[in-house]
Parts: C-alpha cells; structure tokens; sequence
C-alpha cells in the first residue's frame, strides 16, 4: 500500500510502495559505474549495518540513492531490509537513525563541496557551484582529477627514482583507475580474500601504475615511502611486480606474455572450483580476472597459446585488456607487427570490444566491460587505443617507454593539470576516500561471503568439509599414506611408470591436484584415471586437464593455478626435453614461489629410437641452476615416492620430478622415500665403521649401475658406498654434518654417474673423483645400444671405478 515515506535524496516526504511490515527499502538509482550496475543488478538492495548513513551507503558507488522509511509507531521493533538480511531496530533509536542520516548527508555535501572546489582548480568552471549540478557529470569530473592524480604520482616516482617505465601507466592511467575505483571487488586489509576478482599485469614494465594505484586503495603495502622506494634495493616497489613482496600483487610478471597465461590460469581456476563446490541456493565461488597486456605481449607466442586454451574451455569470466599504443622499445609497432589482433583473437574464438576513445570518455571503457560481463560463454578482449607517456611531450612515441623526464617536460606536465604549486607525491584527499568506496565495498562482500560460508558449511557439510582443505592450502593430513611403497621383489618398471601409480595413488586423498600434460599424457602416464576431464560445459570439475601441444602455456596456466591460492595443487607433464619451450615459466614458478609439480619423462638418452632431438643432455644442468627449483631424480620406485612426498609437500617452490622412459634394472633395497627428503643418502655400504675406499654416486635410472658396479667391486674384497644423489637442492641444504658424513672429505675417491651433462658433478666427486656423463647429443637406436656406446653399463662403471682404486 502507498505509505509515506522519507526519501534521502531531498529529505522530503514523499509516497512510496512498501511491502508488509516497517521496512527501510534501498534502491539505487545510476546510469554507470558500479560493478553491481555493470553485471546488471540495478535496482539494487544494499547491505546496511545500524549506525548507517549516508557515507557507507555511497561505497555503493552510487549518487542518487533514496532510502524510503515507512512507520509504525503501534509497533515493538522495526525490521531494517539490509541486502539478504533482516535487521531489528528498537522503536527509540529512530530519531537517531533520522539525524544519522541528515548528518550523513551533510557530510556528503561537504565532501562534495571539496570536490568541487579541487575541479574549479583545474576547470575555473563556475557552473560546479549551482547546486543543480548534476552529480553524475561530478563524478566524471572527479574520476577525471583522479587520473590526474594518478599521472602525477607515476611522474613524481619515475623522477625520484632516477629510473622505471612511465609509458604504459601514463597511457593506462583511466584504465587502472575505473578497474580500481569501479569494478574490481577486493579488500586491502584482506589481500588474500578468497573471493577476491583477480588482476594481472602482463605488461609488468608498467607496475608503477598498479602501486599507484594499490597505494590509493588503502593497500598498507604501498605507501607514499612505497612510492619514493621505486626500483631500490630493499623496497616494497620493484622494477617490476613481484607477488612475494607486494600485498596486492598476484603474480609476478615481466616477460611479456607470462601473465596472459597466469590469467587463463587464474580463470580456470575459479571455473572449476565453481563447478566443484557452488550451489544454487549458496555460491561461494564467483570472481573474475582482469588482465592487462600491451604490444609485446600481443607478440610474445605465449600469449596465444594461452588466449587458444582459453577460448576453448570457455572461460567467459576471464578479460583481457589490450594497450594498443603502437610503440615498442625499437619504435613503433609497424616495424614488425601489422596483424590484426583483435580479428586473431576472434580467430581464437574470444568475444572482442575496441575502446578508442579512452582518454575523452572513460564511460568507453565502463560500456566495453558490460559487453565482458554480458558473455556467458567466451573470454574478453578489449583493445584500449591509448597514447603512451600521456602528457609528456613524449606522449605517442617509443621514447616515453621508460626513462625519466627533463625540466621543461616535468613543467609542461605539471601546468597541463594544474599542479604548479603541489610537492611531489601530492594527493588530493579525496582521491583516497574515492578509490576506498572500492575498498569498503570489498569489505562488506567479503563479510558477505563469510556469512555465505557459515550457510554454505550447515547446508553441505560435506563439501565444506573438503573446501576447508582447500583453503587451508589443499593437502589433508596424512595424505603421504596413500603413497605405495615398493620392495625388491615387485616388477621392475620405467621410474615413469612408478610416477604413475605415485599420481593416482595421491589423487584419491588430495582433492585440489589437478594437472595434464602438453599431448603426451599416454607417454608421460599422468592421467588421473578416476577423474574427468575439465571441459566446458561437460565437466568442468574434471582434473585432467589437455593443454595440446602448447608446453609454454602450459608452464604459465599452472603458475595462476597455483598462484590462485586456492588450494589447487596443479602438476604439469612434458618430455624433459621440450622444458626448453617452458623454461622462462618455469624460472618464474622459482621466483613467485608457485607450487608447480613439474613431471618430466624421457629423462635422457635411454629414450633410445627418437634420437638426439628428444634425448636431453644440457637439460637437468640447466634446471639444476634454477634458484628455488627442486630437481629430483628418482631411481627406483620408492624413491619416485619420495619424489612426490617432497613436491606436493613443497607449497612454495616448483619441482621438477625427471623420470625415465626405459624399465630401470631393479628395485634397490636401500633406497627409501625419507631418504630423498634429504637429497642424498647412502643406499648400501659394506665398510661397516670404516671408511669406504670409493663412493659411487648415482641419480635415476643410472643408480642401478652404480649398486651393480659396487657389487661386483665387492665381491673382490673392496670397501665401496653408494649414495643416491636424488636432489642436489636438497642435500645442500642439510647441515655441513650431514654432508659430511654422505660424502666424507676423506675419500677422495669418487665416480658420480649420471646419463646427462658433466656441469656440476665436480662439486660432489672432488677434484680427484672421475664423472661418468654425456658430452655430446645422443643418438637413434635401441636404448641398450645407446647406453653402450656413451659408456652406461655395468662392465664400464665396473672399470671406472677400479681406475681409481
């Protein structure tokens, strides 16, 4: 029925339609900006706690709101309609609720009236002081001198620093500033909230405008002293983003292309943890990702690997935004880029938006995302043409890429936004309050998603039950019980094989392992064979993952996957030779500390028939120089336990876990899966207190011949240890005395075997010990075959190790 009514927006008494009982209805009234506007959801009901006013209800992002208040006064209570709750209010605080709210507008007025005086500086317009103003063309206005401000700081950064790249925050300024301000959902004093939208730079030369803008959010992680610390050593604000010292920063990023990958990955994640756990009556999963790329990640080849997987798996929560400015460091892009992007990436199947007024009308940019949050099938692509080092004379050219800025560019930019008379590192006071509406807004959903939780765990207990494992980081106590163990007497098997009942023995206990392999999952034998495949729409909770032959994008998917932080555990599966195509996501796993398991099979020359093309050599060398990479090299089925005991278990650090093709010759009594938690350790030694006269020291499927060779060494009354030497990582971090007692200094007399590169061996056989290992490409032929001819068999590390005695 019609009641009378108090609406906020003028304070009069209007009639309005209230449904049963004494109920406050919030409606929002806006033609753009907030997210909830952008998916839609207008007229929306906000949440609202008592004491309310005006402020809290503008984090809404909203300028004309009206509160209606109807009344009945033969009533005890009152209910309060706050988003999806019911809130009872006693009859004696509703003339402070109705002064709450005039003051709350008060102070609206006043922040406004700031606002307003802060345009007038750089407009001079006096039509800012009709009080008929309308608040919408404001707002533009104030979203405007935001940017400003954003610019001025990048500029007053780079300065101080003496160094950075102020092109792209330059010219992605109104970009970063409507994803911060109007539609990312995150809570600075939570950077790790579950539900939190995700958002990467590929382009990671450009961070300076992510912690500009991280510092306006209200981000304790970048300060203005954050801001002064630009590229120092020591510093919160390194060159370029690193997840591991910023709060806000998901992942680390500067090769171009890497952090498309990381965004597919992070998109895949959220789909298949919604697939999993999300209800109809409770969804606790619901998030999206922003990606921003320029030019060269456009040419990097992992950025299309990466846009074709995601278009196939149809990952429509996933946006890519695209600084189309035409330069690159040699110059302008027409020197070697003429493609069309946009129609490749239609191509590739993603919806596409072109933006190409961004710097006029950032409302652009506001219209191209409801395009992205109105697909229900494909990923985003928006092509934002912007001017790179706006407002430097510069501007438009590959000089403003990075670099600083002289005397007279620092004065034209400063009289271009007016900002003469202001120190540097100014901000305008309002600039914090507008970018932490945002802020706050986070904050309620993320106290909204908590009481959803509490719901969810009564509703589904089960599922909650293993959610919580998954936000407890996705390992179940005990897990390591479902690894088998392996005795001397089982059939012998490739190490690869043995990997494989490791993988699907684990499987069944860790819900968040999820993984594939870049088409070789036959080979590799890492197919999870009680789960099914992640397809969309078909079966997006699957855990079996097909990447193609895409091994760059693979590596990249499974660090924002791991880096998702969400409890997913992902492993990803290739020939140790092709880790060359995924090397520099592999170097980034180290670095950001990603929990990637690496499963690499074909682990050398005893690949035989493919030949030198697919045997690696180099390989276990290079990845061995990788700070923060694990390499592990299992010899027998037990240790290949152990391999996976020390990789699922390592949450922060990559694995490599390099297995063999070929059936290795036994299974070693002496090996044991607590063994490679150390690295090293002796498998068997017949010198009882003594010392050995020779140490044989052996990784993989050439342990084998060390023990025969030890064997036959003994048999002939010699004093021989052999040690397996499964992760050089690893034992090097144990204590000298440790080591010592491995490998002890005394004895001299060493032969290290291992069918790859000599690089490193000479650090555990001293300078007297020999290096049995390969020094050349391999060749075609039967594995025996090859063996033989490079010197891998019993009879010749039988007569090595003799050489030294």
């Amino acid at each position: 029925m019609a009641a009378m009514s108090t609406c906020l927006d003028c304070l009069s008494t209007v009639k309005s339609n209230v449904v049963g009982g004494a109920d406050i209805h919030c409606k929002l009234y806006t033609n753009q900006r907030s997210h909830g506007y952008l998916l839609g959801l207008h007229p929306y009901v906000p949440k609202i706690k008592i004491p309310y006013h005006l402020a809290s209800l503008q984090n809404f992002r909203n300028t004309k709101l009206c509160l209606h208040w109807k009344r009945i006064p033969e009533r005890n209570s009152y209910n309060l309609t706050s988003g999806r709750r019911a809130i009872s209010i006693s009859n004696k605080v509703e003339t402070d609720v109705l002064a709450s709210i005039v003051e709350g507008r008060d102070e609206h007025e006043k922040y406004m009236q700031s606002w307003k005086e802060e345009l007038k500086r750089k407009d001079g317009s006096e039509s800012l002081n009709t009080k008929e103003c309308d608040e919408d063309f404001v707002q533009t206005l104030i979203d405007r001198r935001c940017v400003d401000n954003i610019r001025m700081l990048v500029v007053d950064a780079v300065q101080n620093a003496k160094a950075g790249h102020p092109g792209l925050p330059l010219g992605m300024a109104e970009v970063g500033y409507v994803l911060y301000r109007h539609v990312m959902r995150y809570n600075p004093n939570n950077a790790k909230w579950f539900n939190r939208d995700r958002f990467v730079l590929s382009a990671g030369h450009g961070c300076l405008l992510q912690y500009v803008c991280l510092h306006l959010a209200g981000f304790q992680s970048v300060e203005v002293e954050d801001l002064k610390q630009l590229c120092k050593l020591g510093g919160r604000t390194p060159g370029h983003p690193e997840n591991e010292i910023t709060a806000g920063i998901e992942v680390t990023t500067g090769p171009l292309g890497q952090g498309v990958a990381n965004a597919v990955g992070f998109a895949l994640a959220e789909r298949h943890l919604a697939a999993r756990f999300n209800k109809p009556d409770a969804v606790i999963i619901d998030h999206r990702t922003f990606c921003i790329m320029g030019d060269g990640c456009a040419m990097e080849g992992i950025s299309n690997e990466a846009a074709s997987l995601a278009a196939h798996w149809k990952l429509n929560k996933l946006t890519l935004i695209y600084d189309d400015n035409h330069n690159t460091i040699d110059g302008d892009t027409s020197l070697a880029f003429s493609e069309d992007i946009s129609g490749r990436f239609r191509a590739l199947g993603w919806n596409t938006v072109t933006v190409d007024n961004i710097h006029e009308s950032m409302e652009s940019f506001h219209k191209a995302l409801v395009s992205a949050f109105n697909e229900t099938e494909r990923p985003t692509f928006i092509k934002v043409k912007t001017l790179i080092g706006k407002l430097s004379k510069k501007e438009g050219t590959s000089k403003a890429h990075h670099g600083i800025f002289d005397d007279e560019d620092m004065k034209q930019m400063r009289q271009k936004v007016k900002w003469e008379d202001r120190e540097p590192f100014h901000v305008i006071p309002m600039a914090y309050q507008e970018l932490q509406k945002q802020a706050k807004y986070g904050e309620r959903l993320e106290e909204e998603w908590n009481s959803m939780l509490e719901i969810y765990k009564q509703k589904y207990p089960i599922e909650a039950k293993e959610f919580k494992t998954f936000l407890q980081g996705g390992l179940p106590s005990d897990w390591e019980s479902a690894l088998p163990r392996f005795s001397k007497s089982d059939p012998v098997d490739a190490t690869r094989g043995y990997s494989e009942k490791c993988l699907n023995g684990i499987a069944k206990v860790i819900p968040g392992l999820i993984g594939g392999s870049a088409d070789l999952a036959s080979s590799n034998k890492v197919y999870l064979k009680e789960f099914e495949d992640f397809k969309q729409p078909e079966s997006p909770w699957g855990r079996n993952i097909h990447y193609g032959v895409r091994e760059h994008a693979m590596a990249g998917i499974s660090n924002g996957i791991a880096l998702h932080c969400s409890g997913l555990i992902p492993f990803a599966a290739t020939f140790l030779v092709f880790s060359d195509y995924m090397k520099n996501s592999m170097r980034l796993s180290a670095l950001s500390h990603a929990g990637v398991v690496y499963i690499l099979t074909h682990d050398s020359i005893g690949l035989g028939e493919d030949g030198p093309t697919h045997q690696p050599i180099e390989h276990l060398a290079g990845l061995r120089a990788v700070p923060n990479l694990l390499v592990l090299r299992p010899g027998d089925g037990n240790e290949t336990a152990g391999a996976y005991k020390v990789a699922i278990g390592r949450r922060k650090g990559p694995s490599v876990i390099a297995l063999s093709r070929q059936k290795l010759a036994a299974n070693l009594a002496g090996t044991t899966i607590e063994g490679v938690e150390k690295g090293g350790y002796v498998i068997s030694d017949n010198s009882d207190k003594d010392e050995p006269e020779l140490i044989l020291i052996g990784t993989g499927s050439e342990l084998c011949l060390c023990e025969a060779a030890a064997e036959n060494l003994r048999n002939e009354g010699r004093k021989v240890r052999v040690v397996s030497l499964v992760c050089w990582e690893l034992f090097d971090e144990q204590p000298q005395t440790y080591r010592d007692a491995i490998l002890p200094p005394s004895v001299e007399k060493r032969l290290s075997v291992e069918a790859g590169s000599p690089l490193g061996w000479r650090e555990y056989v001293g300078s007297k010990g020999l290096i049995q290992a390969v020094r050349e490409f391999g060749a075609s032929g039967a594995y025996l075959d090859v063996f033989k001819k490079m010197g891998f068999t019993e009879e010749n590390v039988t007569e090595l190790a003799k050489s030294l005695l």
